[in-house]
């Protein structure tokens, strides 16, 4: 007969890969979140007193003192922090193209790609943790999703990052570009994108460990079906 014991060592719940990829989501979840919602991708040197940009992220801008860009008399100046799509600043509506240039929309679009995955990710990651186990029938498949979903999130948060490292700092967008210089919300960005990466390698180093625990557990039940049928 076949040990139940080398069974249950086949189909131990998770291997260190799935261990390490749940802490590696939760990272990934947390920083990409945080960085997606908080508005310091681009930020001016505080020690620049006459500087006219504070910060600046996906949705929200933070102004010192930015004259608006289509009044050639420089009469009306924005200042605050504001949501990007702010309906009630007068004039706020007239530079939304100045303020959200072809590069930032791609950024965003981006970025948006990768936080749902992380989100979905996530939700995949605690069904794997809480729920199921290898002896669920779609247990493999569950895994290797949640690492596809981490490889697009990943490759997504990645393009976000280099459109907007290409282009955010250049000297025809926001003014004072010399002292203006990346804040830790894009690189929380970086790391997340990195990390959703990592997350989806181990993910899916963990499906292969497990199909091939199934293909040694039907091996051994083949086994001892055989040696029923000789008995």
């Amino acid at each position: 007969m076949v040990d139940r014991r080398y069974d249950d060592k086949i189909m131990k719940k998770r291997s260190l890969a799935g261990s390490v990829a749940i802490g590696f989501v939760l990272l990934t979840f947390i920083l990409i979140a945080v960085s997606f919602s908080t508005p310091s991708w681009l930020v001016s040197d505080y020690r620049i007193t006459g500087a006219r940009l504070d910060r600046f992220g996906l949705w929200t801008h933070c102004f010192r003192s930015l004259p608006d860009p289509v009044d050639i008399n420089q009469r009306r100046f924005f200042v605050g922090c504001r949501w990007i799509y702010d309906p009630f600043t007068t004039g706020y509506d007239q530079i939304r193209g100045f303020l959200v240039p072809a590069f930032l929309v791609a950024t965003q679009f981006f970025f948006t790609v990768c936080f749902i995955a992380a989100l979905l990710s996530a939700i995949l990651t605690l069904l794997y943790f809480l729920c199921c186990g290898p002896d669920i029938k779609h247990y493999v498949t569950l895994i290797k999703l949640n690492a596809w979903i981490l490889l697009v999130g990943g490759l997504a948060g990645g393009i976000a990052v280099v459109v907007f490292a290409c282009e955010a700092n250049k000297d025809n967008w926001m003014p004072g570009h010399d002292n203006n210089f990346f804040g830790w919300s894009f690189a929380l960005a970086c790391i997340g994108a990195v990390a959703a990466l990592v997350a989806s390698t181990l993910f899916f180093v963990e499906g292969y460990v497990q199909q091939r625990k199934r293909k040694q557990l039907k091996d051994s039940q083949m086994r001892f079906e055989m040696e029923h049928e000789k008995i």
